[in-house]
């Protein structure tokens, strides 16, 4: 019996490649056998964390706000292997003043990250899953946040760090992540009669380097008792992506221990 949470020979394009959950997830969809299309906008990272191209990765520098650049993408691994039977979207932004308060956050910085967060996951939706329903079949994957469903709790960020910098959750990452969630259901209706499925995944708080006292903050007011790591998020993004949720589009699974249970 074939083992449905495998992705052999399945063509995965994912944006975001080369950041902290995207390069694992790029290795754990190697591992379930996967031909894998990394985008990242960073060269430099996507040969760091990702190393050489080889026979099932190919790698591919891109900004995903900017429709020519989404376009030709596309284009690149439609000529090496066909139109993708995955698209995830996992590209995120931040902006120089990214963690500066609401009162005084610049409309620029605002629309920069949008243009990434909720404009670039439509540009490659709109390519890659136009392809997809012409075809016939295909699974979209959104990368939310839990501060796209709930608002963040203040508390957790007094004396939090994050290399040598306070930091907070800035209102355009929860406004930009509610968007895409938004998009993701209108998606899974629109396309669910052309064979293609759209759902996401909610990550709670990952480690990625913050200080201890955030990591002590964020542990204690999650029910597991710890932050996510990125295998956590790739194991949940590969369910999505496979046939083991062939019955599944319009759902947003929600991998933060527990955080919104309370």
């Amino acid at each position: 019996m074939n083992d449905p949470f495998r992705l052999d020979d399945k063509v995965v394009a994912l944006t975001g490649a080369a950041g902290i959950i995207g390069a694992r997830v790029v290795q754990s969809f190697l591992e379930a056998g996967a031909r894998v299309f990394a985008l990242d906008r960073s060269a430099e990272l996507l040969e760091q964390r990702l190393g050489a191209p080889h026979g099932r990765l190919v790698t591919c520098v891109a900004d995903i706000s900017r429709p020519d650049e989404v376009r030709q993408a596309f284009g690149r691994v439609e000529s090496v292997w066909g139109v993708p039977d995955v698209l995830l979207n996992n590209a995120a932004a931040k902006s120089a003043n990214f963690f500066e308060p609401f009162e005084s956050f610049s409309l620029d910085e605002w629309n920069e990250v949008m243009s990434v967060n909720l404009t670039g996951a439509m540009l490659c939706a709109q390519v890659f899953g136009t392809a997809m329903a012409t075809r016939g079949s295909g699974s979209i994957v959104n990368t939310l946040s839990i501060y796209g469903i709930v608002g963040p709790d203040q508390r957790i960020y007094e004396g939090s760090e994050y290399l040598g910098r306070a930091i907070n959750t800035p209102a355009i990452y929860a406004a930009s992540k509610a968007g895409l969630w938004g998009l993701t259901q209108y998606l899974a209706t629109y396309w669910g009669h052309r064979g293609v499925r759209v759902n996401a995944v909610t990550p709670g708080g990952v480690f990625s380097g913050q200080n201890q006292t955030f990591v002590d903050n964020y542990s204690r007011r999650t029910p597991l008792g710890r932050m996510a790591d990125a295998d956590d998020m790739a194991h949940a993004m590969r369910y999505l992506a496979s046939d083991a949720s062939r019955y599944m589009t319009g759902h947003n699974l929600v991998v933060d221990g527990g955080w919104t249970a309370w």
